[in-house]
Parts: C-alpha cells; sequence; structure tokens
C-alpha cells in the first residue's frame, strides 16, 4: 500500500489550503506534519528538502514536490482531473489561474494594513462580483453541463467551489445573482469525498484571524 502523503506547512489555509481540498476530492487520506517554529523551517531548508527555501512542500510518491501549481498539477493528473485532451487541459488551467488570482486577493486581505483594508476589500468585492463570478457564471451557462470543462469533474471544479466558500465568508451576498455557480457549489458539496472534508473535524482549516498571522510572523519572519 503506498505511503499516505505528507504535507509540510503551518497549520493555517495559506497556500496549502487548495492542495488540501484537491487531495481531499481525490479520495487521497494524506498527514500533516505542522511548522511551529523557525527552527522547523530551518530544517527543512537545512535538509535539502526544499528546492526553493520555502513552504508548501509535500512528500508524495517519493518526491519532495515545492510551488504550489506543481504540486496541484501533479494530483490532477495522477488522479485524472485535468481533461480528456490538451484542449481540456488549457481550459483548466486557464480557469485554475482565473481561480488563483482572486484567490490571492482574498487571501491577502487580512494581510493588509488597518489603513488599507476596507479599501482593498471593496476593491475585492467589485472584482468578485463584476469579473470573476460573471465570467465562471457565463462558462456554465454557455454548455448547461454539470461541470466547468468536458462534463466530467476536474480539478478546476474543485478549485472553483473552494474559491466560492471563501467568497461567502468574505460577503455571501456576492453570490446571490449567479444561480449557475450556486447551483456547482451545492453538487460538488455533495460528492463524498469532498461532504466528508466539509464535515467539522477534517483537515480543513478555518479562515485566517490574527492568532494565525501572528503564529505565521513568527515563523516566516514577514
Amino acid at each position: 500500500m503506498a505511503e499516505k502523503p505528507v504535507l509540510h506547512y503551518f497549520n493555517a489555509r495559506g497556500r496549502m489550503e487548495c492542495i488540501r481540498w484537491l487531495l481531499a476530492a481525490a479520495g487521497v487520506e494524506f498527514e500533516e506534519k505542522f511548522i511551529t517554529s523557525p527552527e522547523d523551517l530551518e530544517k527543512l531548508k537545512n535538509d535539502g528538502s526544499l528546492l526553493f527555501q520555502q513552504v508548501p512542500m509535500v512528500e508524495m510518491d517519493g518526491m519532495k514536490l515545492v510551488q504550489t501549481r506543481a504540486i496541484l498539477n501533479y494530483i490532477a493528473a495522477k488522479h485524472n482531473l485535468c481533461g480528456k485532451d490538451l484542449e481540456e487541459r488549457a481550459l483548466i488551467d486557464m480557469y485554475a489561474e482565473g481561480i488563483a488570482d482572486l484567490c490571492e486577493m482574498i487571501m491577502q486581505l487580512p494581510l493588509s494594513p488597518p489603513d488599507q483594508r476596507d479599501a482593498k476589500i471593496a476593491l475585492t468585492k467589485d472584482r468578485t462580483k463584476n469579473r470573476y463570478l460573471p465570467a465562471f457564471e457565463n462558462v456554465l451557462k454557455s454548455h448547461r453541463q454539470d461541470y466547468l470543462v468536458g462534463n466530467k469533474l476536474s480539478r478546476a471544479d474543485i478549485h472553483l467551489v473552494e474559491l466560492l466558500y471563501y467568497i461567502e465568508e468574505l460577503d455571501s451576498s456576492l453570490l446571490a445573482t449567479f444561480p449557475l455557480l450556486k447551483a456547482l457549489k451545492i453538487r460538488i458539496s455533495n460528492l463524498p469525498n469532498v461532504k466528508k472534508f466539509l464535515q467539522p473535524g477534517s483537515q480543513r482549516k478555518p479562515p485566517t484571524d490574527e492568532k494565525t498571522i501572528e503564529a505565521g510572523r513568527k515563523i516566516f519572519k514577514f
């Protein structure tokens, strides 16, 4: 039996959460080794585990994988979540990149200086409602299928539904005028593996708060 992937990161969403989501959706059990101090991070750097001296890092299939997009691409390819051909792969990658752009905006909000936070929240809400959600609603409207690409579950669906949960945390009213996206969220959330991941007590991480940010500052010295 293959060993479970081991995820190296601190106990927060950050750049590891999309990896947790994708593994969970693929039905892959994984372990986590949390970085809790600067010394933990230095040990990983010094033993050669971190190619670019940074996390996330995933030990999987005898490799030590770094760089979030590379890790996601590997998991998606291994578990048939990246389309049936190059055309579908291109669409999935394109959608995933757009999702990542908005996820990054949302992820940075708790780190914003207090005097800039309201403006950044307003900009993020505007981009969400007027750029990103209409784009994905139109994709679903264009083919009236259950999934974004090829009428089959792909990493793009998983990433998008993860994003929709973050958008609801930001402002639940933002989804009000996007019925196809709301339906997609319900559909994906009811898949057995995803449903399990959404239950209390899973390895899904809660929203970032001040305590989490402070812990991250101590470890990563930002």
